[in-house]
């Protein structure tokens, strides 16, 4: 059964018109695969509460056709493998893999053997890009639960089309303003008249304190005070931003920046303890691995691109908003080791604090 987003609810976060499945998988190429990795029984010290998700940025292998990206770390208290080289290079030559703080290692040399057995030469070349959020809260990350056949899976599950969210992949264990948090996705499809472009955002929510929660402008999460988890962390967040937007290097960090503000107008303060990793990239322009004659196309900078631009960034902001809050209606309460629990918003309660405020549709 598929499970309820926030437009199922009345819930319309600004005014951008989104893709036709409302997930990063609107922008054509991109790929999503879970495996969710559910081990031991409710509250044994050993509970496994975790998983891996893989987002491929083309249809094809990226190390063959990498695509322009770009990073922005809006707190830097996480990790994103990688970074380096889409820093360097302006370019995302592997798929990028989003998992456990603790396992990040495990996961990244699961995919370098992954991709050498695709391809030798590129699994000797290709640094895979790997990022995280802790979720040791119901997780026994120390007992290495995620395999080498875990990662493979995720990345051999790979698809268009419809992208799961909730408690699903490496959002299994994540938390989210004290909430069950997770996976989430939406679009945004601009004007036909400035070129018809989409973004798309998946999010791995594990951030955020519950006074500070809002939903569509509506602070719920100050009536929402009962089922808070036994510890408070601070947590993190990941989000991805694809588009088939022709933009180069240096615009994509502008729209990755963007993607912060989303998170902030849903309660996000990026504290101190938090690590906000955001990265972006373009389907627009494949980009040789081995050199040779190339011409991207690409959206000219200036004063007189925000006529494109400024709708790119809103769209982001929007997308991202409601990626956020797609993760949370989506997610069920999950007890994980020791038995921490982390429970599910309420949905009944917060779409009457949201009717309250007159922000539900008819």
């Amino acid at each position: 059964m598929a499970l309820p987003r926030a437009r199922d609810l009345g819930i319309r976060i600004g005014t951008g018109v989104p893709g036709s499945a409302n997930a990063i998988t609107d922008v054509a190429g991109v790929r999503v695969g879970h495996r969710s990795v559910i081990r031991g029984d409710d509250g044994s010290p050993d509970a496994a509460r975790t998983g891996v998700t893989a987002i491929f940025p083309t249809t094809g292998q990226p190390w063959v056709e990498s695509v322009y990206a770009a990073t922005h770390i809006l707190n830097g208290y996480g990790e994103l493998i990688g970074i380096n080289t889409i820093r360097e290079w302006g370019i995302l030559e592997s798929p990028i893999l989003l998992t456990s703080s603790l396992l990040i290692g495990k996961v990244y040399d699961a995919a370098v053997h992954w991709i050498a057995a695709k391809d030798p030469v590129a699994g000797e070349e290709v640094m895979p890009s790997v990022t995280e959020c802790d979720d040791s809260f119901l997780s026994a990350v120390l007992d290495n639960p995620v395999s080498d056949e875990d990662v493979w899976a995720a990345l051999d599950a790979a698809v268009p089309g419809p992208v799961e969210e909730g408690c699903v992949g490496s959002g299994v264990g994540m938390q989210c303003f004290d909430f069950k948090g997770g996976i989430g996705t939406a679009s945004r499809v601009i004007s036909e008249t400035l070129g018809g472009y989409t973004v798309g955002v998946l999010v791995m929510t594990n951030h955020g304190d519950r006074e500070n929660l809002m939903i569509d402008g509506v602070r719920v999460g100050e009536q929402l005070t009962t089922d808070m988890p036994e510890e408070h962390s601070e947590g993190s967040c990941v989000v991805v931003v694809a588009t088939d937007a022709p933009l180069l290097p240096h615009q994509l960090r502008r729209l990755a920046e963007r993607s912060g503000m989303g998170l902030a107008r849903g309660g996000s303060h990026a504290s101190n303890g938090s690590g906000e990793q955001l990265l972006a990239f373009s389907t627009a322009n494949k980009v040789p691995r081995h050199g040779g004659p190339f011409t991207p196309s690409a959206i000219a900078d200036g004063p007189d691109a925000g006529e494109i631009l400024s709708p790119l960034f809103r769209a982001t902001v929007e997308a991202t908003e409601e990626a956020v809050v797609n993760a949370l209606v989506a997610a069920h309460t999950v007890t994980g080791r020791g038995g921490n629990i982390l429970y599910a918003l309420p949905i009944d309660r917060m779409l009457g604090i949201m009717r309250a405020a007159g922000r539900l549709d008819a």
